[in-house]
């Protein structure tokens, strides 16, 4: 008997035995498990109906059920195997076997092809009209197996978007002409005219101009195009993670990052060394994004990457950054003196320039004077005088500097401190009745006053001009449609640095991400996770004395500074993210 007819002879069989109460199959499964009560799988199976919503896929999404109870209760009520889909990388040619709309309409994903016969996972075994399509349009022998409807549906999603942009597109999406999108190009000179045309053929740009509406869609930060010796990906950061979105041809790779050049005004000939440039997108009159562009030649070509400047995402206002109220207070009060330096500081991509942002935005009124240097500006504000430095010709942060306390300052922001030079003229103009804002590369607050001395900074200089130093992380935040509640044992909870009174009430969950149709792999967004220290008096006699980083973190301690880990477990204990996020970017 083959394997459908098996499923229908079983869901005969079943139906049946739950005819008395008019439920049969996989419901008659649930009840009889005690799983849930015959008058709540009633309802489920009217309100699916009604919605015309498949079953398992209603009790999941609505938290009746857990998705693992369902798969294992199909599978031993219909006698398929279950599969867990975190076990499996899909692979694409399999996928592309079965059209899209196939794989959206049933919710089912291809797993493996062995000769005639293809697996297929599915989260409804009943669902034999969506195998026998699969069938009619592959001409293979279906193989079914039953796997979790949360981790399918996410599946789905991943593979749909993957082969939207796997190919070169071909209609116009939401208005926007995708063979005509305003990018603002320099004009070329006339030895570059020739190569500009050949790469501007229609289907190049086409497919650029797609991805990086696609990923401004996804609200992605960073788009890596990325040569190989016999593939091309294309992948996307999303909420901090890098996402495989597509593979084109191999053979476009030149094309492709001839026409990325092209639109950042970099030089097309040039392929044995770095550079950098910038695009302009127009999506209408009234907004435009900017990319910040770098290539880098690889073994096999230019890896070339886009950074999203969307300027709408630093004017969020503080509110929605994730500060906790007294973090939120300190920092405001530090914005508010007339004079100071504020430093934020944490790796690549925490949201550093975020940050500083939101403080230049408070300060950017009509009465206030503010000069940025940037390497570079990425975030145009009206108002402020933006400066990008350019050491080839002499224009760095220090030489920026000395120029902005000529023109009559109030608020100075320096992109980075990365030598004495620049330190010391920030440290004075702090003293000399001006606020600069900066940043530094350090893990986390105290390890920043440290860091000043290392670079040679007086220790008093530093004592009586730091007066905030902010380390900062961006962890993803839980979806709120799908996010579960988990129990932790006792003895993990503590040794997470939960306390004891915590890790033993009963009533203590953490959330785990699950993944469902609003979100990517259970999360959605990003909040930060911060530290706020001000330099107090007690912490600038240690710094006088010359003490050490650890020096400073025990007195922070004592005085009450939340550190990044226990920000972090705040943000766990309120829902808003989940502890293997916590894990992932801060350290204990």
């Amino acid at each position: 008997m083959s394997q459908p007819a098996a499923i229908a002879s079983a869901q005969s069989n079943a139906t049946q035995t739950g005819i008395r109460s008019g439920i049969g199959g996989l419901p008659q499964r649930l009840v009889q498990d005690g799983i849930l009560d015959e008058s709540a799988m009633m309802n489920a199976m009217a309100e699916s109906r009604e919605r015309r919503v498949q079953l398992v896929t209603w009790l999941v999404s609505q938290k009746l059920v857990a998705a693992r109870e369902v798969a294992i209760a199909a599978s031993q009520e219909f006698g398929v195997p279950l599969f867990d889909l975190d076990a499996l990388v899909p692979d694409q040619d399999t996928i592309r076997l079965v059209n899209e709309k196939l794989l959206a309409k049933h919710r089912v994903l291809p797993l493996a092809k062995r000769g005639k016969r293809l697996h297929v996972a599915v989260s409804d075994p009943t669902n034999l009209h969506g195998i026998d399509e699969i069938k009619f349009q592959t001409g293979l022998t279906i193989e079914a197996v039953v796997v979790e409807d949360d981790k399918l549906q996410a599946a789905v999603n991943r593979a749909i978007e993957v082969s939207e942009t796997s190919v070169l597109p071909k209609l116009d999406e939401e208005g926007l002409d995708l063979d005509s999108l305003d990018v603002e190009i320099d004009d070329q000179t006339e030895a570059e005219a020739v190569t500009r045309d050949e790469v501007e053929d229609a289907p190049i740009v086409r497919y650029v101009n797609k991805v990086m509406l696609d990923a401004i869609r996804r609200g992605a930060s960073d788009i890596h195009f990325e040569p190989y010796e016999k593939q091309y990906r294309v992948r996307i950061r999303v909420d901090g993670v890098l996402r495989e979105v597509a593979q084109p041809p191999v053979q476009l790779s030149q094309k492709l990052s001839a026409r990325l050049k092209v639109m950042s005004r970099l030089d097309i000939a040039e392929r044995r060394v770095p550079q950098d440039g910038r695009i302009k997108m127009k999506l209408s009159k009234s907004r435009s994004i900017d990319f910040r562009v770098s290539s880098c030649p690889t073994l096999f070509g230019e890896k070339i990457v886009l950074r999203i400047l969307d300027a709408s995402a630093a004017m969020m206002g503080i509110d929605a950054l994730g500060y906790e109220s007294f973090q939120k207070d300190l920092y405001m009060a530090a914005l508010a003196r007339p004079q100071g330096m504020i430093l934020v500081t944490g790796p690549t991509g925490s949201g550093k320039t975020v940050s500083l942002y939101t403080g230049i935005g408070i300060l950017n009124t009509e009465g206030t004077n503010i000069s940025t240097a940037e390497d570079p500006a990425e975030i145009v504000l009206p108002g402020v005088n933006q400066v990008n430095v350019n050491p080839r010709v002499g224009l760095t942060f220090a030489s920026a500097l000395r120029a902005f306390l000529r023109q009559d300052p109030d608020v100075i922001m320096v992109g980075e401190i990365r030598d004495l030079e620049t330190a010391e003229i920030a440290v004075k103009a702090s003293q000399t009745g001006h606020l600069v804002l900066s940043t530094l590369h350090t893990n986390d607050a105290p390890q920043s006053l440290t860091r000043l001395m290392d670079m040679g900074v007086k220790p008093y200089s530093i004592a009586t001009a730091v007066s905030l130093i902010i380390a900062q992380r961006l962890a993803r935040r839980l979806c709120q449609n799908c996010k579960e509640p988990v129990k932790l044992p006792v003895e993990a909870a503590i040794k997470e640095g939960f306390t004891e009174e915590e890790a033993n009430d009963p009533k203590f969950r953490v959330h785990r991400p699950v993944g469902c149709n609003q979100c990517t792999d259970g999360y959605r967004g990003r909040v930060g996770i911060y530290e706020v220290l001000p330099v107090t008096d007690a912490i600038g006699r240690i710094i006088l004395a010359g003490g050490s980083a650890p020096d400073i973190r025990d007195q922070a301690n004592s005085d009450g500074i939340w550190d990044l880990r226990t920000s972090g477990l705040h943000k766990v204990r309120t829902g808003m993210t989940s502890l293997e996020e916590v894990n992932r970017v801060t350290v204990e």
